[in-house]
């Protein structure tokens, strides 16, 4: 990539290049394009993500669910496969990486995701779920303070999973998020190819501090 993938203009081509890929159990037929997050393949830290689905609170009826950070959609397009009644809401900062998602969705006849800018989100909108490999390479004080702003549209229920490479932090932000949110516990939900998986939980009556081990 020549440019940011959190570039919210990319000015490289954006011809469309075929993206063949698993998806909630199926291979899928997707697009991407240049100067976007991982526009040629799955990565690995959503591949991560992805894997350990099952060891996530399970979903209420017609939950809200966001992607922080979405790039060419694969954790927005698996929420909407695998929960058809929930709104699953792709938000990045990128026009193209929206378009693609936009795009992605219409192959795979997904009615149920939204694509939208962090501007164009309806502010009263209230989260059950936020499921992200959020942009760590924005840099520390952006990522804290995006990371505070969408956790704190969590319902008091709700509850966010952000997989993070060992070697970007995730020890460090896990900390910090426990230290940020003393009414909800944070855990290191599972570790895997350098990467983990954290789970920011639900709101506690008297949250005694996360289970960082």
């Amino acid at each position: 990539m020549t440019e940011h993938y959190f570039s919210p203009t990319p000015s490289t081509d954006d011809a469309r290049r075929p993206l063949r890929v698993v998806l909630a159990g199926q291979e899928r037929e997707l697009v991407s394009a240049r100067s976007v997050f991982s526009g040629d393949r799955l990565d690995k830290a959503t591949a991560v993500l992805l894997d350990r689905l099952d060891l996530l609170p399970s979903l209420p009826p017609g939950a809200t669910v966001l992607d922080l950070g979405c790039g060419w959609g694969p954790i927005a397009l698996t929420a909407a496969l695998r929960h058809p009644a929930a709104q699953v809401w792709a938000v990045d900062v990128s026009e193209r990486a929206r378009e693609l998602t936009r795009e992605n969705a219409r192959r795979l006849g997904l009615p149920n995701l939204h694509v939208a800018s962090p501007q164009e989100v309806p502010g009263d909108l209230r989260l059950d779920a936020i499921w992200s490999n959020p942009p760590i390479r924005i840099g520390k004080d952006a990522l804290h303070a995006l990371l505070l702003e969408w956790i704190g549209r969590l319902h008091p229920s709700g509850w966010a999973a952000l997989v993070v490479g060992r070697n970007l932090g995730a020890d460090p932000l896990a900390a910090w998020l426990d230290g940020q949110l003393p009414q909800r516990t944070v855990t290191k939900l599972a570790s895997a190819k350098g990467f983990r998986v954290l789970q920011v939980g639900p709101v506690t009556q008297s949250a005694p501090g996360g289970d960082l081990r």
